[in-house]
C-alpha cells in the first residue's frame, strides 16, 4: 500500500472517530430524551464504529452496577442484570478504575461473572472502560467481539474517552432529576 493510500485511510479514520464524539456530545445539550435513551444511542454509535458485536453500559446505583443499555435484543435485561463491585469483569473495572483489554476467551478469565441472560457472555474478545465523573466511577462500559479481536491503542483510547463522556451524560441527567427538569435517573457514583 503507497504511503499517501495509508494517509488517506488514517485521517478517513480520524474523521470518523471526530463524528462519533460529535454525536456523542450532542446528546449532552439535548432535553428532550431521558438517559436511558441517550445511552442506547450511545450503545448503537460505538457498535457501529467499533463494528463490535456487543456494547454495554452499566450506570452505578446504591454500590450495583446496573445494565441500563445494551445493542442486544434483550430488553428483559435491562435494568434486572446487576453486578456487585466485586463481581466480574465489569465490577473488576469500576472497582480498579482501570481500562481492561483481553483479546480471547475472556470468558476464562477468573474474574468472569457468568450471567445465562446475556449471550455476550460466550464472545472471546471484552473490552471495558470506567465511566468516570469528577474522578469517581458512576458506571463501566463495555465491547465484545464473538471472535478473538486483538484492541488497538486507538480503540483503547476512544473507549476511555466515550466512557469520560458518558460520565458527563450521567451527571447532566441528574443534574436535571434533582433541578426537577428531567427524567428521574439512577444515583450513586463510586469513588
Amino acid at each position: 500500500m503507497s504511503r499517501v493510500k495509508e494517509l488517506e485511510q488514517k485521517l478517513t479514520h480520524i474523521e470518523q472517530q471526530l463524528r462519533l464524539l460529535q454525536k456523542i456530545s450532542r446528546y449532552m445539550v439535548r432535553g428532550d430524551i431521558g438517559l436511558r435513551e441517550t445511552l442506547q444511542g450511545v450503545v448503537s454509535l460505538v457498535v457501529e464504529f467499533m463494528g463490535c458485536d456487543s456494547c454495554l453500559i452499566y450506570v452505578l446505583e446504591d454500590n450495583e452496577l446496573v445494565l441500563l443499555a445494551s445493542n442486544t435484543p434483550h430488553p428483559e435485561t435491562i435494568r434486572k442484570v446487576r453486578l456487585k463491585l466485586s463481581e466480574g469483569l465489569t465490577g473488576w473495572v469500576a472497582r480498579e478504575r482501570r481500562l481492561l483489554a483481553i483479546s480471547r476467551e475472556a470468558y476464562q478469565d477468573p474474574r468472569f461473572k457468568f450471567f445465562r441472560d446475556l449471550p455476550e457472555d460466550t464472545f472471546e474478545a471484552f473490552l471495558s472502560a470506567p465511566i468516570i465523573i469528577r474522578n469517581r466511577v458512576a458506571g463501566v462500559i463495555n465491547v465484545q467481539h464473538r471472535n478473538p479481536h486483538s484492541h488497538t491503542g486507538d480503540e483503547m483510547e476512544l473507549l476511555t474517552t466515550v466512557g469520560e463522556l458518558v460520565g458527563c451524560l450521567v451527571m447532566i441527567a441528574r443534574m436535571d432529576a434533582a433541578s426537577g427538569e428531567g427524567v428521574p435517573v439512577v444515583s450513586g457514583i463510586q469513588n
